[in-house]
């Protein structure tokens, strides 16, 4: 029978104090897994373990900056002697910044590298010594349409992503000899309160042009929701995807495949 049961893993998963991050570490815990997670700020952690409680999930909250190695590797040893050792990473924590390239300035730039790309690094080097000691374990990045296509005003954004796509596949081919598998997962445009304004109809009734630029892009002709994400997340984080190794599962209603609608 195949197995789906996270029963006795430890998960951690970087900046997951609301959003999706947040929604793959309740569908871990709801398969059996104990939860660790993290956020720059006190007060996101602590928003975090409101909204894990709320959810009867008694999660792990902790203080960590992803882009600083001695940082991530405090919070890599105060789970492993809260919780256990980690048999599940989630390299969650990103930002982004439109600004088009010409007006944008090289530390803007650096800053999406590092905690998008820098990050996932940092923190996936700290875990694979124990996960090698342990005799394997799982890392999911969570990349980005934006790792195949480019966009307007997203110019460091789709860098990091395409990095995040390539480093995955390097992890893969790195430590898959020590039965780690390392795939990544690739949302489409999800439905958030941060994109909800891009959602909201306008005074004659009509969709947000936006809204409705995604929705005929998208042959599911809708939004994803966060919920979405959590199936993927939960296959590769478990025993059914031992095989499934430097892959990118892209959750996106279908677009990549899409060329689009011709214009009326």
């Amino acid at each position: 029978m195949v197995n789906f049961s996270l029963e006795g893993k430890v998960a951690l998963v970087t900046g997951a104090s609301y959003g999706i991050g947040f929604a793959l570490a309740t569908a871990f815990a709801e398969a059996g897994a104990k939860i660790a997670f993290n956020d720059i700020k006190q007060e996101l952690v602590d928003k975090g373990l409101a909204s894990y409680k709320e959810k009867g999930i008694d999660a792990k909250g902790y203080v960590c900056d992803v882009t600083k190695e001695d940082q991530v590797q405090e919070l890599v040893a105060n789970i492993e002697r809260d919780l256990g050792p980690i048999n599940i990473l989630v390299n969650n924590a990103g930002i982004i910044k439109r600004i088009p390239m010409i007006e944008m300035k090289a530390e803007e730039f650096r800053q999406v590298i590092d905690i998008d790309l820098n990050g996932p690094f940092i923190v996936s080097k700290a875990v694979i010594p124990s996960m090698i000691k342990n005799g394997g374990g799982k890392i999911i990045n969570i990349c980005s349409m934006m790792s195949e296509l480019g966009r307007e005003t997203v110019s460091a954004y789709a860098a990091a992503k395409g990095g995040l796509k390539m480093l995955t596949r390097n992890i893969a081919s790195e430590y898959g000899e020590y039965n780690i598998q390392c795939n990544g997962i690739g949302p489409g445009y999800i439905a958030t309160p941060q994109t909800a304004p891009l959602r909201e109809r306008q005074p004659d009734g009509s969709r947000h042009p936006f809204d409705a630029f995604i929705v005929a892009k998208t042959p599911a002709a809708r939004w994803g929701k966060a919920e979405d994400l959590q199936g993927p997340a939960v296959f590769l984080a478990s025993s059914a995807s031992d095989f499934v190794n430097g892959h990118i599962l892209y959750v996106d209603g279908g677009i990549l495949a899409y060329i689009g609608k011709q214009p009326q």
